[in-house]
């Protein structure tokens, strides 16, 4: 029997004898490359910019005209002319009250017209019969004093008479609702055959002009001071509040036209400790109707701000920190101040970063101050 080894095997084996040695010691320098240049990590080198904080209230929206159609007659509703949600132009007639009994009314006052026409005709037919008589002593001096004072009062009696006539017109012309101004009609809560009262709690229809709307929303005490500080002081250069506001509609979408806020409440509610504002919108789309909700939203804006990813800071308890890089490329940590939060920055104060300083967007489990980082640049922060 042959023990000796099969001559080609080990030839074969001898010759990755060094390949092996060769792959071993590519995988020692390669390592110690990688120990030499430290962890590869991504970064961002600072800069200034121009951010937004965003501050959003909850608002209301109505017309810059909201006028509740209320009767000014009683009666029984006889007609509709316009329908719920119609456009309709000022003047144009909106409903009609059963004008029957007001015609009766204006035809009594009439002849009460006519009635005291008669008596003053006759008064003053009598005065002109005691005159002769008068100036030829005739008669007594009271007697013509008796016949003028009768003329008078039949005058007033005639001008009591038309006053009644003309407001026995104006409620006829009532029994006819129209619209005082332009706008979108809201819901009729009463039918035809119902009556209606000047006394109803309820109004007959509510008339909207909804061309522009305001919005109507309230702030804390100590927001309105910094919004009104930011406007006025010229302390804060650094940021600025946007003067033209934003409305976020129900869906969650930016109305498409900016607003302005054109009014604010004379004194501040001591139960909540909020004032209301009023943001005016244009709305040529008659978008937005009176009732619909929304929310204002404000914009605090930093004309020279420096931001950071809110996925580069480590926090511990109450501290945020982040790693900056030094110029051997090696990490320190850094506690930083918070300023304002910018979409998925921070905007940080200037005594904690500024412009140019290089630091550390993720792997931060893996750092401690002093090691090595071997950088990969990162052109602009993530939005």
């Amino acid at each position: 029997m042959n023990f000796l080894p099969n001559k080609p095997l080990v030839n074969r084996r001898l010759r990755l004898f060094p390949i092996l040695l060769l792959a071993v010691s590519m995988s020692f320098c390669n390592e110690k490359e990688v120990e030499d240049e430290g962890l590869t990590l991504p970064y961002i080198t600072l800069k200034e910019q121009i951010a937004a904080v965003p501050f959003q209230y909850l608002g209301s929206i109505e017309g810059t005209e909201d006028v509740e159609i209320r009767p000014q007659v009683d009666g029984i509703l006889e007609k509709f002319h316009v329908d719920e949600g119609q456009y309709v132009k000022k003047g144009q007639p909106l409903l009609d009250i059963n004008q029957q009994p007001y015609l009766e009314d204006l035809r009594n006052a009439r002849a009460n017209v006519q009635l005291e026409e008669a008596k003053l005709r006759k008064a003053k037919t009598e005065l002109d019969r005691l005159q002769p008589l008068i100036e030829n002593a005739v008669i007594s001096e009271v007697q013509q004093k008796t016949a003028q004072a009768d003329y008078e009062v039949a005058q007033a009696s005639l001008e009591k008479a038309r006053a009644a006539e003309a407001n026995m017109k104006i409620k006829l012309e009532f029994t006819t609702i129209k619209a005082p101004v332009s706008g979108f009609v809201g819901r009729f809560p009463k039918s035809v055959g119902n009556v209606v009262k000047q006394t109803d709690s309820e109004p007959l229809t509510v008339l909207s002009n909804v061309n522009d709307v305001y919005v109507y929303f309230s702030m804390s005490e100590s927001d309105y001071l910094l919004y009104q500080r930011m406007k006025k002081d010229t302390t804060y250069q650094s940021m600025k509040m946007n003067p033209n506001v934003k409305l976020v509609l129900a869906d969650g979408s930016i109305y498409d036209h900016p607003g302005i806020v054109d009014a604010t409440s004379g004194q501040i509610d001591r139960a909540t400790g909020s004032i209301s504002l009023r943001a005016k919108f244009k709305n040529p789309d008659t978008l937005l109707r009176l009732g619909n909700t929304g929310k204002i939203l404000m914009e605090q804006i930093y004309a020279k701000a420096v931001m950071i990813p809110q996925g580069a800071t480590v926090s511990i308890q109450d501290k945020k920190f982040v790693f900056v890089l030094k110029e051997d490329n090696t990490a320190e940590r850094k506690e930083i101040e918070i300023e304002g939060i910018s979409g998925n920055n921070y905007i940080v104060k200037n005594n904690s970063l500024t412009a140019n300083d290089r630091i550390i967007i993720s792997g931060l489990d893996k750092l401690a101050n002093g090691i090595k980082v071997n950088p990969i640049s990162r052109n602009s922060i993530p939005q």
